[in-house]
């Protein structure tokens, strides 16, 4: 294993620390912790989410203006204690309220709920929403019902904008309700995960060999086949996805392609291209499209694909409303 760090035990707390230090006009660490929080708070909802650390930039990345109020980083590929969580609530708060985006994961649900016990202890108003966007396997490890993943941001991204426009926390738990479920993301992988603290992948595939439905924690996916050209690729992720909005093809569609941490944007652009083409065949008109690394798993190579089903225009507006970020770009 060959990774640019120091102690393995220490790589989350130093992640933090360079990552705050190299962004001091977006956020700030509070002290004694893992968690990060906008510099500047404003009188609104407040979001806050996390999860394990690996998945750079998400979820400290989308911190800022605009999106996320704080976001809890826990070890690599662990949940966030709930005392940290706790932290986060009470630093961010303004008395409108918090709002947790939580991927469906055991550790992260049963933490999340905890820590919302805690803050209403001390009268703060806190609501959530289970991502669960994942459609390639139910009941995978880690997890009861489907996995969130990379269209978590998606969510970030649109519930960022309505709590910065005034929603109130009652508002944004009824958008939140519609949205997740039309967001639907399936991803292929091409090399498993290295955690440090490991010191070899979560899962090997051979040479000539990918698996798609893989999780961002290296859980198992749905079937193994050799190697295929980007176009065959797409054309297997993008008919799951429209099949799972059982074949909707008149509505306007957001699509994200993602990179799992190990593959180039060249690759990433290729991708797109395929996605492009086929949706084009399929008559699916896409009213909004994002490329990046956004919800990563350390240094697996693949790729997840996306699709939001545009069914309310505050979504498509949400998307496209300029934030202050260190990652949206």
């Amino acid at each position: 294993m060959k990774k640019i760090i120091n102690q393995p035990a220490d790589i989350v707390t130093e992640m933090v620390s360079g990552l705050t230090r190299a962004y001091p006009d977006f956020i700030k660490r509070l002290d004694d912790t893992n968690v990060i929080v906008k510099t500047e708070q404003t009188s609104q909802v407040q979001l806050i989410s996390g999860g394990g650390s690996g998945h750079e930039p998400s979820h400290a990345g989308f911190v800022g203006d605009g999106m996320l109020s704080a976001a809890v980083c826990g070890e690599v590929f662990t949940s966030p204690t709930p005392d940290q969580i706790y932290e986060a609530s009470k630093a961010v708060n303004t008395g409108a309220g918090v709002f947790f985006i939580i991927k469906n994961y055991s550790g992260d649900v049963m933490n999340f709920d905890m820590a919302k016990d805690m803050a209403e202890m001390a009268d703060i108003q806190v609501d959530f929403v289970i991502v669960d966007d994942d459609i390639a396997v139910e009941n995978s490890t880690y997890t009861q019902g489907k996995r969130g993943v990379a269209g978590t941001v998606l969510v970030h991204k649109i519930l960022g904008n309505l709590a910065r426009s005034g929603a109130s926390l009652v508002a944004i738990k009824k958008a939140a309700e519609v949205l997740v479920p039309e967001i639907h993301t399936i991803a292929v992988a091409l090399s498993g995960a290295t955690v440090p603290e490991v010191g070899r992948p979560g899962f090997e595939l051979p040479e000539d060999e990918i698996e798609y439905g893989v999780g961002i924690h290296g859980e198992p996916g749905y079937r193994r086949e050799k190697m295929l050209p980007s176009k065959d690729l797409a054309k297997e992720l993008v008919d799951k996805l429209v099949l799972s909005f059982d074949g909707d093809t008149t509505s306007h569609y957001a699509i994200l392609v993602n990179g799992m941490g190990a593959t180039p944007l060249m690759e990433q652009f290729i991708f797109t291209n395929d996605v492009m083409d086929l949706l084009d065949d399929k008559g699916v008109k896409v009213a909004y499209s994002k490329v990046g690394n956004l919800m990563t798993s350390i240094d697996m190579a693949g790729i997840s694909l996306t699709l939001l089903r545009l069914s309310n225009a505050d979504w498509l507006e949400g998307l496209n409303a300029d934030v202050k970020t260190i990652a949206w770009g």
